[in-house]
């Protein structure tokens, strides 16, 4: 038996209104509604579960780097360069808030993009090995 943590199971998120944030996770971003109440609501997206919770207004995941500049705490994966600029181009037709595809000086390039209550994600075009071998 090893232990050690092996994977990411659930991701919670600070949301001013859960049943029109659980909409806009389900049309905008694909995710799948698992469960919805008047303090939360239940998505997969992504091989993980997020659960909408209802909080305090302002409130969201993003943070302030010792540079004072908001920042994101979760990065998605896509499958290459094309499907990071399909993906990108898809969420600016769908009227989602995004920045602009980035070469940040590693490998891969990057954009970020906002939910309705301003938390930031991040997506990659650099596929984690994990998932290269699953095909997924």
């Amino acid at each position: 038996m090893s232990e050690k943590l092996i994977r990411v199971g659930t991701t919670y998120l600070p949301v001013s209104d859960v049943q029109r944030s659980a909409t806009w996770y389900t049309e905008k971003l694909g995710a799948t509604l698992n469960y919805l109440d008047g303090d939360k609501a239940i998505l997969d997206l992504a091989n993980q579960s997020f659960f909408l919770v209802a909080a305090q207004e302002g409130q969201s995941s993003n943070f302030r780097d010792a540079k004072g500049n908001e920042r994101f705490s979760l990065t998605f994966e896509v499958d290459g360069l094309q499907a990071l600029e399909n993906l990108h181009k898809k969420f600016k037709d769908r009227h989602i808030t995004v920045g602009e595809i980035e070469d940040r000086g590693h490998a891969g390039n990057n954009f970020v993009f906002k939910d309705p209550d301003g938390n930031q994600f991040d997506v990659w075009s650099e596929l984690s090995p994990t998932f290269q071998k699953r095909g997924n």
